[in-house]
């Protein structure tokens, strides 16, 4: 098949999953024999661009007529069987839609948050869920919280494009690919059409290195924000020092607003080690060396790619117990799952998990096997192709009644 991907790409200062994905999907597809392109946009491009440049980004957000003008050329005069939409915030638009209809090449997305729903894409605000823009015409909430960087106006875009191109999305897409049943359960009870929402989970690649032994520490790798639970699991592992530790360190691997606040917190610790960003081939050595995966989330994240890169180094998880991780970590079996936002909580399973080294081996085997079964390479492939084939399919039949109907 010939694909073309669609995504504009996050800071390079910020971890991203999300880019990681892409990459990581395009290289599988590529490796398979598939024929893939790219059509990106990067945010790091921003910052070399003139003042008044600078000044017209938010005014693109909504709609960017030149990105349509590109891609459509670029459709027409190559024309693959699919493009495939990951991230088109802030340089690429929705305009991308109107591209795909203009050539008439038909496109799917990938929705890795809650963009179609809630302008920041988080469902969380103020360190609790928040759905007071779901269902709401113009996200005026949102606004009126500045939900996006802390700020109203810097908010506003996001919640003119969601207003505007809603009802765009939902006729231009043939297939949303949710990336965790749980992710779709709640697009589904925002409003938007269950017929459009296919589940494909993330995949991971086999990090070659799995783990030996019981580990070394515990691992926290994200961004450091409030919504990952950074600030819960500080609160928990002071809980565990103070009776005594649990006999490993925590390692806390990432950046993010509250850097400074962690930094700060770790420093003349011997219990405590905050490393910054790690490269990737750091990130693996760093999860295949743990205990446990710490995952404490207070937002309903939608996969959560840390918690399965460690089950493919065949490490368990610390996961709060809702949104996508209820579907990667089975408790008591491939980790241990804690009540969200319950410091308490997240510290009895904390102490359980690093205790009980036996039971600590027979889940990080368990989460192995359930990595090959759900979330490898070759099921992520699959599924893809599935999906693929399906929408390219469904155009074609619905092409060919059009021409019949004509005659």
């Amino acid at each position: 098949m010939h694909v073309l991907v669609v995504h504009n790409r996050y800071s390079s200062a910020q971890p991203s999953g999300e880019n990681v994905v892409v990459d990581q999907e395009v290289g599988l597809l590529r490796a398979a024999g598939h024929r893939v392109g790219l059509f990106e946009r990067r945010s790091d491009d921003i910052a070399g661009r003139s003042l008044a440049a600078k000044a017209a980004v938010p005014l693109l957000v909504p709609w960017n007529p030149a990105v349509r003008k590109e891609l459509a050329a670029r459709l027409r005069a190559e024309r693959p069987d699919v493009v495939h939409i990951h991230n088109v915030f802030p340089l690429l638009s929705p305009a991308v839609l109107a591209a795909c209809a203009d050539a008439g090449v038909p496109a799917v997305a990938t929705l890795h948050n809650y963009t179609q729903v809630c302008p920041p894409g988080t469902l969380h605000r103020d360190g609790r869920a928040c759905t007071e823009c779901v269902g709401s015409k113009a996200s005026l909430p949102a606004v009126r919280h500045g939900c996006y960087r802390d700020s109203r106006l810097a908010t506003v875009p996001l919640a003119v494009s969601l207003t505007l191109n809603r009802r765009r999305w939902w006729s231009g897409v043939e297939r949303f690919f949710c990336i965790s049943a749980a992710q779709r359960d709640v697009l589904v009870r925002s409003g938007m059409p269950a017929e459009l929402l296919a589940v494909k989970h993330n995949f991971v690649p086999d990090p070659g290195a799995r783990r030996t032994g019981v580990g070394e520490h515990v691992l926290f790798l994200g961004r450091l924000a409030e919504a990952k639970g950074v600030r819960l699991l500080m609160a928990a592992w002071d809980e565990i020092a103070a009776a005594g530790g649990v006999g490993v360190p925590l390692v806390l691997a990432g950046a993010g607003p509250l850097e400074r606040e962690v930094t700060a917190w770790a420093a003349d610790r011997d219990d405590v080690r905050y490393v910054g960003l790690l490269d990737p081939d750091q990130c693996r050595r760093a999860v295949a060396r743990s205990v446990a995966v710490v995952a404490p989330s207070m937002a309903l994240e939608t996969f959560g790619l840390v918690v399965a890169e460690a089950m493919a180094a065949g490490v368990p998880a610390v996961a709060a117990g809702h949104g996508a991780f209820v579907e990667l970590v089975e408790d008591g079996v491939t980790g241990l799952l804690h009540r969200p936002g319950e410091s308490s909580s997240l510290t009895s399973c904390l102490r359980r998990i690093t205790a009980e080294q036996d039971r600590n081996r027979e889940m990080g085997e368990a989460a192995r096997r359930r990595y090959e079964l759900r979330f490898s390479p070759a099921v992520g492939l699959e599924r893809l192709e599935e999906e693929y084939r399906t929408v390219i399919a469904g155009r074609t039949e619905s092409m060919g009644d059009g021409i019949n109907g004509g005659h």
